[in-house]
């Protein structure tokens, strides 16, 4: 990405804070501080609490939507005021800052980083830097800093690799494909890791059972609309992933499962 981005003013906000907290009024607070004209978008804020694994997803699954130049900042800390590091990173068309503990590693893993830097450069942070509040204090004024066209060469020196998490990838076999459950989304529907390109070729009707955990279901549909209220059912979800539904309710209410739950998607 070419240095002074004084056009690209928007920057998005992820944390597990919770919403309606007020420490995300703060961060924008920061941020608009030093660059009135920025735009602040809120991607979400209802990540579990310290769940680095969940915040992984919501960026992959989120972030290319946006346009070349936007600035991702991802405040999902557990680590916040040890050693680990503060990264700004190219991934891609995108920005993103980010402790480096592997809440980068899905949108990295789909795209590698070209750029890499160790946030070092006290001169765009605020004054004072709390040991708990990171997003504050570091975070969100070097995003602003950025958005206003600070050369991200300022803001410190080259990092290395980022921190990686271990993804289990789905297992195809020759009659079936193992996997599991990756994440639950706000209306309790079970997204797997198993994707669309996975199911290629092979049979979508009743010829195919699909089970999570102690309960199954037969054929992979294309809407909710086709299987009566209350019924599980599989379909291919909008981000292109094996779903697993209770039609009009919340399929981890009723099922109890959780992410990681085994799925196996066998055919006759």
């Amino acid at each position: 990405m070419e240095e002074g981005r004084a056009n690209v003013s928007i920057i998005t906000l992820t944390t597990d804070f919770g919403e309606g907290s007020p420490y995300v009024a703060i961060m924008k607070g920061v941020i608009l501080s030093i660059n009135p004209a920025a735009m602040l978008v809120d991607v979400s804020h209802a990540v579990g609490a310290q769940d680095v694994r969940e915040g992984a997803i919501v960026l992959e699954d989120v972030a290319h939507r946006f346009p070349e130049g936007t600035i991702h900042v991802v405040v999902v800390d557990p680590g916040v005021g040890t050693e680990r590091a503060i990264v700004y990173a190219e991934i891609g068309r995108h920005c993103f800052i980010a402790p480096d503990n592997g809440v980068l590693s899905r949108v990295a893993k789909r795209t590698a980083p070209t750029t890499l830097i160790r946030l070092e450069n006290p001169a765009y942070w605020l004054t004072d830097v709390s040991s708990t509040f990171h997003g504050r204090d570091i975070m969100a004024p070097v995003a602003a800093h950025l958005s206003l066209g600070v050369a991200p060469a300022e803001l410190g020196s080259a990092h290395g690799a980022l921190a990686e998490l271990d993804w289990p990838n789905p297992v195809r076999r020759q009659d079936r494909i193992e996997g599991a459950v990756l994440k639950i989304d706000s209306f309790g529907n079970l997204l797997t890791n198993i994707s669309v390109d996975l199911l290629v070729g092979r049979p979508t009707d009743g010829r195919v059972c699909i089970v999570c955990g102690i309960y199954e279901t037969w054929g992979i549909y294309q809407t909710y609309g086709e299987q009566p209220h209350g019924t599980l059912i599989a379909l291919v979800s909008s981000d292109g992933r094996l779903e697993l539904s209770i039609v009009g309710e919340s399929a981890v209410k009723r099922l109890g499962v959780q992410v990681g739950t085994p799925v196996v998607v066998a055919w006759e």
